[in-house]
């Protein structure tokens, strides 16, 4: 006859305890960190229009018709904290950037008096992301007819890389309402048609769905700082967000239509056409290149030398003046604020 052993279940208990909680601790790690990577994701996913992006102070929005359509360009307008002294300062943010990262800045003038008004330009920030043909001549106008929405007569402009592009543009179009123009490492002190191969804004659209925060992050290494601090994160985690969104393809496609701007809207040649008071503001270190991927380490050294650049523009300019920053990459108020507002403030 087969014999059957048993088992004394009372002594096996307390191994089968330990594993049963084993098993439901891992159980509930692993729910955790699912649901940990999810909320992550989750709060790192930002709107085209960046909704979830507070701003430093409110933000309102002026109409803009054209092609047919009818936008909304977003913009701040702070009044001075000190004493007024009846003066307005107009900034205009970078390809990469919107109102956002202008916080020290606009504390800075308001401090000593200014009003400062603060768009983001159609594209950007959080105006609207229209599909039309985007021009710095038309973004200039845009702005013009912000001023004078708020009874501006006067502005000084205040550009920064590609914002200086558009101010260069404003003081040329309106140089009446143009007080004083300050360009903060401004792009377009080349022409990169003359040395970044031509490609269609559907190639750049293509460049720009592969868009990563690691890329984005490495970009702003290589190119805009000398040396990365924590706080620069931030920056990256703003680009970066705008990737999960379900419209991050009608992001990618603006930023492709406004890359082609940049290209093919040269600036370069009429920098000697000033006729406003003009003070370049060189981060020395600065290295930026627009479509500096499509060029070979070799070329990429023979060009965005802002050192060489700053100077050369600003020899161009009637009665330009040129501050340049030591050690210092391509956002000066940023990376350097202890030199950079001073001289602000200095060259006012």
């Amino acid at each position: 006859m087969r014999k059957y052993h048993t088992i004394d279940l009372p002594d096996c208990f307390p191994f089968m305890k330990i594993y049963i909680h084993l098993k439901t601790y891992c159980l509930l790690f692993l729910l955790y960190f699912s649901a940990a990577q999810l909320y992550a994701q989750k709060q790192d996913t930002l709107s085209i229009t960046l909704e979830n992006v507070k701003y430093p102070y409110g933000v309102r929005y002026f109409k803009v018709h054209t092609e047919g359509q009818d936008l909304k360009m977003a913009y701040m307008d702070i009044a001075p904290s000190g004493t007024p002294n009846k003066r307005t300062v107009i900034l205009f943010h970078g390809k990469n950037f919107g109102g956002y990262y202008w916080t020290n800045v606009i504390q800075t003038l308001t401090k000593n008096g200014f009003r400062v008004i603060v768009p983001d330009q159609l594209g950007f920030g959080k105006s609207a992301k229209a599909f039309i043909h985007y021009s710095f001549h038309e973004m200039a106008a845009w702005n013009k007819q912000l001023i004078d929405s708020l009874g501006i007569a006067k502005v000084t402009v205040l550009g920064h890389s590609m914002g200086g592009m558009l101010a260069t543009r404003f003081a040329l179009l309106y140089p009446e309402q143009t007080e004083k123009l300050l360009l903060e490492n401004p792009i377009g002190l080349e022409d990169y048609r003359t040395f970044i191969p031509y490609i269609t804004t559907e190639q750049q659209y293509q460049t720009e769905l592969k868009a990563t925060a690691a890329s984005i992050k490495k970009y702003y290494q290589s190119s805009y700082f000398v040396k990365w601090r924590p706080e620069y994160d931030e920056l990256v985690k703003i680009a970066a967000g705008v990737t999960f969104s379900a419209d991050f393809p009608r992001w990618a496609k603006v930023a492709a239509m406004t890359f082609t701007m940049i290209y093919e809207q040269p600036i370069v040649y009429e920098f000697s056409n000033l006729k406003v008071p003009t003070v370049l503001l060189i981060g020395k270190e600065d290295q930026t290149i627009v479509g500096k991927a499509l060029l070979t380490p070799a070329e990429q050294a023979q060009h965005g030398q802002y050192k060489i650049l700053g100077k050369a523009i600003a020899n161009q300019i009637p009665n330009g003046k040129l501050v340049e920053f030591e050690n210092c990459g391509h956002i000066p108020h940023l990376e350097r604020p202890e030199v950079f507002l001073p001289e602000l403030i200095k060259n006012l």
